[in-house]
This record gives structure tokens, C-alpha cells and sequence, in this order.
């Protein structure tokens, strides 16, 4: 299978993804649950995303400056999980305008919205 034309760089993309993130986060803090795991996986993520916008690969090299950032990790396996997981996050956004488009504004959630509202305003 051919990859699309990817026109979208990865640091801009990884930007974008760094907001979503943000976005995330808080509603993360929110849960009554153990959050340990969940951090530790934003943690590994949010590095990634920031060497990224620091190392501002080209298009066809991102694959690989990833999978680079997996085998040099002192524990390979779940950097390489999230490497993956931000490649498939990168080619939805390079053939899916709207994935691309929603990231671009900031990716907005409507739960969001109604968990940052007073309860009588949710109705």
C-alpha cells in the first residue's frame, strides 16, 4: 500500500497534537481514578510530541526519527507503542480533512465544555 502525498509537517501537527493534549490533561485530573498509568503515558507522549516541534523532521523521514526515538529509549517498548500510536495519529490527519481541520482549531470536545460548567448550566 503507498502512503498519500503528506504535505503536512510533523511539527505543525505535533503542535496541534500538544493543544489536544493540554485539553486532555485536564479532563484526565478530573477522574476519581488511579491516574498514575495515564500519566505516565502523557508524560512519554507530550516528550515525543515536543522533540518533534524541537527536531522538526521532514514528512518522509518522521517514520523513521520515530522509530529512532524508540530504540533509543532506555525502555523501548512503550515509547515504540506511542511512536506508533502518533504515526497513525499523523497519517489520519494527512488524508482526513476534518481530523486535520479539528486539531487545527484546537481540538475542541464537547464533554469539555459540560464538565467545565456549573451543574445548572448543563441542562
Amino acid at each position: 500500500m503507498t502512503s498519500p502525498a503528506i504535505t503536512l509537517r510533523p511539527a505543525t501537527f505535533c503542535q496541534r497534537l500538544l493543544r489536544a493534549l493540554d485539553a486532555a490533561e485536564g479532563r484526565r485530573r478530573r477522574r476519581k481514578r488511579d491516574q498514575t498509568p495515564d500519566s505516565i503515558g502523557l508524560g512519554i507522549k507530550r516528550d515525543l510530541l515536543e522533540g518533534v516541534v524541537a527536531a522538526d523532521p521532514n514528512p518522509a523521514d518522521f517514520e523513521g526519527w520515530l522509530l529512532t526515538q524508540a530504540l533509543e529509549a532506555e525502555v523501548s517498548g512503550p515509547v515504540l507503542a506511542i511512536c506508533t500510536q502518533i504515526m497513525e495519529e499523523y497519517r489520519a490527519a494527512s488524508v482526513d480533512p476534518d481530523f486535520e481541520r479539528w486539531l487545527a482549531a484546537g481540538a475542541p470536545s464537547d464533554d469539555a465544555d459540560r464538565n467545565d460548567k456549573p451543574e445548572r448550566d448543563r441542562r
